[in-house]
């Protein structure tokens, strides 16, 4: 059964309508507020950086820590999530949530880059257990609901993208004497308020066991697994590698925080927008076709970017990349669904999420490097590679499904 769809397959243990609900509504609003945390960090990890680092060369360090955060703490949140349920993992998530904000802030006052950069650290473990909830609002659903489900979720990041950009703007000079720090303060106030949310969620009785399913490894060989991964990993790592990179070329070509922080919101709206139809679009199309059209956007993005370097240049780059990210993830996050048995979910989404999260590192450290040596342009030019690969496993998780 290693090339055919668990979609199929029901959990033992299926919620309540209201619970359901409630999950969801619960899920969504954290994804809003906890969202938002990442996205004071995109916006002003490579600023911050700029002013705190030893070397210039080191200015997008912090958002590349961040991301290793994500990757290395994709599976302790999984195994804390497999032996003592999802809340106990967004607990823990809400904790270095608060963390982040408050070791920033430190790291403002007393000039430190090293606390700076364990601070997104934390911030990516935190952002590894926000993206958990995608998955978490599908549990004890019926098959059929949990695209949509998955898609109405990352919804809540549209909120994300207006909290996060305006809680810099309005706040990154309240203290004068040391920009960004009440920002920082502000974005931990906002993760206990998430973590009482996600105090609420219930999840189903049903635990995976140790050796439950499968061995990992024979899932991880599935055409349609691969393709999700691949797919997954090249629009998350092209967007953070652009992102990444955006708000610090903005400023070297001599453009506005305040116009940076824009581009950033209206990136990150274009991100979670589509989610309201993204997963009937999923339903109707198939998670392939819909992550094929995002690593279209994806490319297309990147393509306006090479146009030019005015602020317009930057802020429609950064919307398509946005929509890309959008079809493209949430696509493979789809295809992941319909690759695993309800025993096997925590295992084989970590696995996903830490391939992912670990190729999106390389991506990050590379940007810094490459805009400082090279030039936005060449910055542009490199992300189209993954692309390319994005395209090649899709088609051939496609033709594989097909000799099935």
């Amino acid at each position: 059964m290693s090339n055919e769809s668990y979609s199929t397959i029901s959990d033992p243990a299926l919620l309540s309508p209201d619970v359901s609900r409630s999950n969801l509504w619960r899920l969504t609003l954290a994804q809003a507020l906890a969202g938002a945390n990442s996205v004071v960090v995109f916006a002003t990890g490579a600023i911050v950086g700029s002013m705190l680092a030893p070397s210039p060369l080191l200015a997008t360090l912090p958002i590349s820590i961040f991301v290793v955060g994500m990757a290395v703490c994709v599976f302790p949140a999984g195994e804390l999530a497999r032996k003592y349920g999802r809340k106990a993992a967004f607990i823990a998530g809400s904790v270095a949530g608060v963390l982040t904000g408050l070791l920033a802030m430190a790291a403002m006052f007393t000039g430190l880059f090293w606390l700076f950069c364990l601070s997104t650290l934390l911030g990516g473990a935190y952002a590894a257990v926000v993206l958990s909830f995608r998955f978490a609002v599908t549990d004890g659903l019926p098959p059929e609901k949990r695209p949509q489900a998955l898609s109405l979720v990352m919804a809540g990041g549209i909120v994300a993208g207006v909290i996060g950009p305006q809680l810099v703007t309005q706040t990154m000079y309240l203290w004068p004497e040391k920009m960004f720090a009440a920002t920082f303060l502000a974005q931990a106030v906002v993760a206990v308020i998430s973590g009482v949310i996600l105090y609420g969620v219930q999840s189903p009785a049903v635990k995976e066991q140790h050796g439950g399913g499968r061995p990992l490894m024979e899932i991880a060989l599935q055409p349609r697994f691969i393709s999700a991964v691949v797919c997954g990993a090249a629009s998350y790592m092209i967007m953070n590698f652009l992102m990444t990179a955006a708000p610090l070329a903005m400023h070297m070509h001599g453009h506005s925080h305040e116009s940076s922080n824009l581009g950033i919101q209206w990136h990150v709206i274009a991100m979670y927008t589509p989610s309201f139809f993204t997963g009937k679009l999923i339903a109707r199309f198939g998670a392939v076709r819909i992550s094929a059209i995002g690593i279209v956007l994806t490319g297309i993005s990147a393509a306006v970017g090479l146009l030019g370097v005015d602020v317009n240049h930057f802020w429609w780059l950064l919307i398509l990349l946005g929509i890309g990210w959008n079809f493209g993830f949430l696509g493979a996050s789809a295809l992941v669904l319909e690759c695993h048995k309800p025993e096997e979910k925590n295992r084989v989404q970590s696995l996903n999420d830490f391939i992912i999260f670990g190729l999106m590192a390389i991506g990050s450290f590379s940007s810094g490097g490459l805009l400082s040596a090279y030039g936005w342009q060449m910055v542009l030019w490199v992300s189209f590679v993954p692309l390319v690969l994005a395209a090649v496993a899709l088609s051939a998780g496609k033709v594989a499904k097909l000799k099935a």
